[in-house]
């Protein structure tokens, strides 16, 4: 009988020896040129004073915040059709419906009326507000403001219970439909 020699009998080769050298370095597929457009947004992005990203983030935030203020969505026509594609197309609340509401009743500092609209975006929204300051910070003035250390699990928690918050309050019957906004 002949013994097969084993993993152990054999010298092993020192990693990432036995593959071929790419030049390209990705397998040899070769580097892709970027176009014009995307030339374009690098060039941009290397000439960019870090203080750009987190202004652009503050524009948003603050369009968004001006258009929930102009538009009143909480004194609404009764015979106004939904903005929502979801809820037009199929009368069903999103997981996201109320949340222009609720920022509105933040806005005018009314917790109780925006918590009945979404509670949870307003259980989130300090939690949002901290993370985009200790961002915008670190990115445009350096500051190191405490890290908000937010595990997986937590996440994928808040994550169930707003998938299971937008099943719910489309239930039809009580107490569920204390929930319909």
């Amino acid at each position: 009988m002949t013994s097969v020699p084993g993993p152990v009998d054999q010298p092993q080769p020192a990693p990432g020896a036995g593959w071929p050298a790419s030049p390209s370095g990705d397998y040899g597929y070769p580097t892709p040129e970027p176009d014009r457009l995307t030339r374009l947004v690098l060039r941009l992005h290397a000439r960019s004073p870090r203080w750009a990203a987190p202004l652009a983030a503050v524009g948003c935030v603050g369009l968004g915040m001006a258009y929930a203020l102009l538009s009143n969505p909480a004194h609404a026509d009764p015979d106004a059709a939904p903005t929502c594609l979801l809820k037009l197309t199929t009368g069903l609340d999103c997981p996201g419906c109320g949340g222009t509401r609720a920022l509105w009743y933040v806005l005018h500092a009314d917790l109780p009326a925006a918590a009945r609209h979404h509670f949870l975006f307003v259980f989130a929204l300090p939690f949002l507000a901290y993370l985009f300051v200790a961002w915008a910070g670190n990115q445009a003035f350096g500051w190191r403001l405490p890290e908000l250390r937010i595990s997986s699990k937590v996440i994928v928690g808040f994550l169930g219970a707003w998938l299971a918050f937008s099943v719910l309050r489309n239930l039809p019957w009580a107490p569920f439909t204390s929930l319909y906004v």
